[in-house]
């Protein structure tokens, strides 16, 4: 037998055993009946569904959605001034970058869901008052800071020459970005955007330090509300397992993308 093989099976040897410890261990230390009977009661699952579907999953999507869209937009603002020639955009957009990614997205959360309507009082619009405008312009502005340099990076990334090739046939710097430069840009970063709206997917459950009413709640919330009031920790795994049915495919998803892009890069 070659070392090679053996030091093979060796490696699976010491994985199994590590594996059988593990179970060992939890068979010998877990209390199970308590822990089917707090967190796994079929009977408390099934009355999570549809809510947890037709509120929950729909909510944390519009949420999501919300803080995606509008993050893109301030990304690319961010990075578009980061590129600029003017210093005073650049260091304007510098400052946005490295304040919101310096703060942590619940903080962000509370002063804009509870700041803007005490700063413009009657003059805010009361569609603005709603959990979806503040929570989403929340999410918008911490991803924002983050796109902002994946975006930056997917701008760099694209040869020069594609540039200076369009200005020699007469483009504006304006045109040869919009045309040129920003669509090649964007397909190399969809896998980090993708993943960033994997984030955001989970981030969106902060939004309830704001107070979310029946009909604005997203899973965590109508998982945290549901064992508070029962008493039980099954809606939290029911919760779970909606984020991972939402999260996975994306994930897939982000894979594929970077095998596309690394053979298409080859």
């Amino acid at each position: 037998m070659s070392r090679q093989r053996r030091n093979l099976i060796l490696q699976w040897l010491a994985f199994f055993a590590g594996i059988g410890v593990v179970v060992a261990f939890l068979a010998l230390t877990v209390e199970w009946s308590s822990l089917h009977r707090l967190f796994f009661d079929w009977a408390v699952f099934k009355d999570q569904f549809p809510n947890m579907i037709t509120e929950g999953i729909r909510n944390t999507l519009v949420y999501t959605s919300i803080g995606f869209g509008g993050g893109l937009v301030f990304g690319l603002i961010a990075a578009l001034m980061r590129r600029s020639s003017v210093p005073p955009a650049r260091a304007a957009a510098l400052a946005y970058v490295d304040v919101m990614r310096s703060l942590p997205a619940l903080l962000v959360i509370l002063i804009i869901g509870f700041g803007l309507p005490l700063a413009f009082g009657e003059n805010l619009p009361s569609w603005a008052n709603s959990n979806f405008a503040a929570g989403g312009f929340a999410l918008a502005m911490v991803a924002g800071a983050y796109m902002a340099e994946t975006i930056r990076a997917g701008l760099e990334a694209v040869p020069k020459g594609q540039t200076e090739a369009a200005r020699s046939l007469g483009m504006k710097s304006g045109q040869t970005t919009v045309t040129i430069v920003l669509p090649q840009a964007f397909r190399i970063i969809i896998p980090p955007l993708t993943n960033e709206f994997i984030l955001l997917l989970k981030d969106s459950s902060l939004i309830s330090v704001l107070g979310i009413v029946v009909g604005q709640r997203e899973l965590t919330t109508i998982g945290r509300q549901v064992s508070n009031s029962s008493g039980n920790y099954t809606p939290l795994i029911a919760a779970a397992l909606c984020y991972i049915c939402v999260t996975l495919p994306l994930t897939f998803l982000v894979r594929r993308l970077e095998r596309r892009a690394n053979a298409g890069s080859r």
